[in-house]
């Protein structure tokens, strides 16, 4: 019998490790096949709410904020790099790489779930973000990748030019730290079960298996 599963995933479209995650999650729920429903909800979660327009470098930004030596960093981001080609995606990390703020992004994220076209959205931004190595706060990247995951840009430039949407990102962003959320990616299945971090696609598919034969252990 198929069981639905509701799964939050709370993250950023800053974060390289939430790209892990999300195409881990993808290849565990591909691997259990007909057994699972999967309704996978997007939940805001911003890294640097008080990101500058201009952005920041992001070796300086993660040396800033978080201590981490240029080698230190640059290994990191290769670790990144290998991860996302054993799930099939390009990080083109350069000298030049820059984090921006996402709060746009959100919102037309919050958008995306409304007209069901959540998950093509963020694999959208993902790849305008790490991939194409375009600011995810500019109003043509932003539209471009609404495009691509076929919804009307037209409608998004609308969104982008208005408050429309920012109360909610606000309130759903609040409810998530509430919940003692402080690092993503934050996976949560059912409201019960919580897995953090880009884990690989097997951590995933073992705690999907064990939700759906009443194993699992619940998150405290």
């Amino acid at each position: 019998m198929t069981q639905t599963l509701r799964i939050d995933f709370v993250s950023d479209v800053a974060c390289p490790w939430c790209v892990v995650g999300l195409r881990s999650l993808l290849q565990a729920l591909d691997a259990v096949g007909d057994q699972v429903k999967a309704e996978i909800r997007f939940q805001p979660f911003e890294l640097n709410p008080n990101m500058a327009p201009e952005g920041e470098n992001t070796t300086e930004h993660i040396q800033r904020k978080y201590g981490a030596s240029p080698e230190r960093s640059a290994a990191s981001r290769q670790a990144i790099k290998d991860s996302g080609a054993q799930l099939g995606f390009t990080f083109n990390y350069g000298p030049e790489s820059r984090i921006w703020n996402t709060f746009d992004a959100h919102r037309l994220l919050h958008w995306a779930g409304l007209e069901g076209k959540q998950l093509a959205l963020k694999e959208a931004l993902f790849k305008s973000n790490f991939t194409d190595q375009r600011p995810t706060n500019d109003a043509d990247a932003l539209a471009d990748a609404v495009a691509e995951a076929g919804l009307d840009p037209a409608r998004a430039r609308q969104i982008l030019a208005s408050d429309e949407f920012a109360a909610e990102v606000r309130a759903e962003e609040e409810q998530w730290r509430r919940n003692g959320i402080q690092a993503v990616p934050s996976v949560i299945f059912n409201e019960r079960w919580l897995i953090q971090g880009g884990q690989p696609p097997q951590v995933f598919e073992q705690a999907i298996r064990e939700i759906v034969a009443g194993t699992g252990r619940e998150a405290s």
